[in-house]
């Protein structure tokens, strides 16, 4: 199972090295007012993932902050609940069955 992880992440390096090599011409990003920032094409689309994964990173935040918040609310509920003494085991009890009928 090992290699095969491995084998995959070989395949995913070879594939965006290929893309790299692919993708050296020069290209331009046109901004507001004139401005033009020109780099190698690799290097855009790099800077275009980097800034929409640090968006979504950014974006989750406060969701973060909101469940750990409710997380430290309830942790002395959890704590209180792991101090009880331990159930019988479902072994132990016995469930009637209702009646079949017609079988």
């Amino acid at each position: 199972m090992r290699l095969l992880v491995w084998l995959f992440r070989a395949a995913i390096f070879f594939t965006l090295f290929a893309f790299a090599l692919n993708n050296q011409q020069e290209a331009g990003v046109r901004w507001f007012f004139g401005q033009e920032w020109r780099a190698p094409m690799v290097f855009i689309v790099l800077a275009a993932f980097a800034l929409g994964c640090a968006f979504g990173v950014f974006a989750m935040v406060p969701s973060w902050w909101k469940h750990r918040r409710v997380a430290r609310k309830h942790a002395p509920v959890i704590e209180a609940k792991a101090d009880l003494p331990a159930m019988t085991p479902a072994a132990d009890i016995t469930i009637p069955h209702p009646p079949r009928d017609g079988l």
